[in-house]
């Protein structure tokens, strides 16, 4: 689902947009890859959630462990 660009999205358009969004962050998808998959900025999508009240995932990545010395 891509959006035009520089197109404002409100109303029911806004919501359900955001219903979506929600639903693939719940199922492990990145902001990234929901911005680049809708044609929107990473802020967009991280807005979007913040407005829907979601409890976002910590940065993430494989974190190196030190070996005991």
């Amino acid at each position: 689902m891509k959006i035009a660009k520089n197109k404002r999205i409100v109303g029911l358009e806004r919501a359900q947009l955001a219903a979506e969004v929600v639903r693939r962050y719940a199922v492990g998808d990145s902001v990234r890859d929901i911005a680049e998959s809708i044609g929107r900025s990473y802020g967009f999508v991280h807005r979007l959630l913040e407005e829907e009240q979601v409890t976002l995932r910590s940065r993430g990545g494989v974190r190196k462990v030190r070996a005991a010395v």
